[in-house]
């Protein structure tokens, strides 16, 4: 979760700042690789040129466990009573912008959780300057907007112009960014792991405080469960639009078949077929 005080982020961020942003090797590598994989992305939604045909399932599902309480992929979902309900029906061809979450806020005071294998077992991080969090956040991201798209979903993702922006105001941050296209009328989620136990709550969606909760809320929160909608007295994320999806704790036995290269592909893949039913379910 992101941390309200901008002295918090300055205190623990490292690197050259400019203009608010702290640049960094690793920020211009990932800068480069995001603009290369999403050159259209950057600035507004594509416009469909006809209403997009939903499909209801795709052959990446084969193999996922079947939801279930307890649920063999996600594990527990989080007991906070969330007691919220989307009632407004969204548009089939809704704009969904698909973000990972502290995907701009990287050696700050929010910089996701490093999860279970790398704070209990010492195993070395996924990727070197980012926590796992991230890391993962980003896999599932990119999943759910090329499983989306081939369902046909009207759905792009967002990729910050650096890892570390120690301004919340910036504009390319997540944060303004959804503020800008939440407030046109697109969806905004965000994709996040949860801590390991005993600090993490489990799976659910915490929704967007800005506006009223739609059946795309309620469909994700039907799937993974439901925060409640002013969780922490109202996070940043969901007063500027954006819908905060806990998509399980990063703890083992998930965590283990992400980190296994044999079946790290198939776990993303059935992680995100479970965002994208949700979304496809919520505008049907």
């Amino acid at each position: 979760m992101r941390a309200t005080a901008w002295i918090q982020r300055h205190r623990f961020a490292k690197g050259l700042m400019v203009k608010g942003v702290v640049i960094t090797g690793l920020s211009l590598v990932s800068l480069t690789m995001a603009r290369a994989a999403e050159p259209r992305n950057w600035l507004s939604a594509p416009k469909p040129t006809q209403k997009p045909g939903l499909r209801e399932k795709s052959a990446s599902s084969a193999g996922c466990p079947a939801p279930a309480i307890p649920d063999p992929l996600l594990g527990p979902r989080t007991k906070m009573p969330g007691r919220w309900i989307g009632r407004t029906k969204a548009p089939l061809n809704l704009p969904i912008v698909v973000m990972a979450g502290h995907a701009d806020s990287q050696g700050t005071g929010s910089s996701g959780t490093p999860g279970f294998a790398v704070d209990k077992r010492r195993q070395p991080p996924m990727q070197a300057g980012i926590r796992d969090e991230l890391f993962w956040n980003r896999q599932v991201q990119a999943a759910v907007v090329r499983m989306g798209r081939s369902r046909g979903l009207n759905i792009r993702s967002y990729t910050p112009p650096a890892i570390t922006i120690l301004d919340d105001e910036h504009p390319g941050t997540n944060w303004s960014k959804a503020k800008v296209w939440s407030a046109r009328g697109e969806y905004i989620l965000e994709i996040h792991f949860d801590a390991y136990r005993p600090h993490g709550f489990g799976s659910g969606l915490i929704p967007a405080i800005n506006r009223p909760l739609n059946s795309v809320d309620e469909s994700l929160g039907s799937a993974f469960g439901r925060f409640p909608r002013n969780f922490r007295g109202g996070l940043g994320g969901p007063r500027r639009g954006i819908g905060i999806l806990e998509l399980a704790m990063l703890e083992p036995p998930l965590e283990d078949k992400l980190r296994d290269q044999a079946t790290r592909s198939q776990t993303v893949d059935c992680l995100a077929e479970r965002v994208v039913d949700a979304l496809v379910k919520g505008l049907s």
